[in-house]
């Protein structure tokens, strides 16, 4: 099976993998074996968080798989707590000291937590880390259209990704509409709906028809939107089995299909409006 994939172009000129490797709620003593079995397969992203307490495993499975530094394009994020001019770039610093590297490809504000009103202060922080180079290219994840804007205004700068929750139950077009007018590259966490689509009559009619998993279909899916797109697994079979999807496509038909299935209630995870410091 082909594992051929494609990359995606930022608007500050930099590009990325469309598919790679999430690692929230993999636990730090087997991130390693984890990344490394990853990278093995072909996979080049690989997207952790602070908050994940994963960073060092990243890290190691990095160092362990002898592929070039320069071939990797790794994500970390910032934390709620850590919202502000001064607190942004030491945990950044504090990132890159668990991943053991000199740069991360991509910092993402993790949520904008209005709340704390201080999410532009971290993005003034990290226009300073991505000119300084710790940063490579900077986004942010879980923003509304009204956070997106309100960067906008304020500073003239828009992150080149918001990652939001985005799976066929939860299809956000509104949001995805507003990233491709203004040049930001959706990314997909929970890609797979966290488990609860498996069934789904609609995608298990579709896996039938190509021979394929439910799972495939639905990166399958996301690859076809254009959105960038992390699945998360600790098996080896099923990290292989998430990468093989470049040798099939869905028609209209499927996607259209797959369309029928967004629901206004579809959100599985915290509202970004109303979330807040949990940890």
């Amino acid at each position: 099976m082909s594992t051929t994939q494609n990359a995606v172009k930022f608007h500050d000129g930099r590009s990325a993998p469309q598919l790679g490797l999430g690692v929230w709620q993999v636990a730090d003593d087997i991130t390693a074996d984890v990344v490394g079995t990853a990278l093995k397969e072909g996979y080049r992203l690989v997207d952790t968080a602070a908050i994940y307490g994963n960073e060092k495993g990243v890290g190691r499975g990095i160092a362990d798989s002898g592929v070039a530094r320069e071939e990797l394009f790794i994500t970390t994020k910032l934390w709620n707590d850590k919202h502000g001019h001064d607190s942004t770039p030491l945990a950044l610093q504090e990132s890159l000291e668990r991943l053991g590297l000199d740069y991360v490809d991509l910092y993402l504000i993790h949520w904008p937590v209005p709340a704390q009103k201080r999410y532009v202060q971290a993005w003034e922080a990290m226009l300073g880390l991505r000119d300084e180079g710790r940063a490579r290219s900077i986004g942010v994840s879980n923003f509304t259209v009204s956070h997106l804007q309100r960067l906008l205004d304020e500073t003239g700068v828009l992150p080149v990704v918001n990652q939001i929750e985005l799976h066929p139950r939860f299809q956000q077009a509104e949001l995805r509409e507003f990233h491709a007018e203004h040049g930001i590259q959706t990314q997909a966490w929970s890609p797979l709906g966290r488990g609860a689509l498996w069934e789904d009559p609609v995608l298990a009619g579709i896996a039938l028809k190509y021979g394929r998993s439910v799972a495939q279909v639905m990166i399958r899916w996301h690859i076809q939107l254009g959105n960038m797109v992390i699945p998360k697994s600790v098996t080896p079979a099923r990290i292989r089995e998430n990468f093989q999807v470049y040798d099939f496509a869905l028609d209209d038909a499927d996607m259209a299909a797959i369309a029928t299935l967004d629901r206004v209630d579809g959100r599985s995870g915290p509202d970004p409006e109303t979330f807040g410091m949990s940890k």
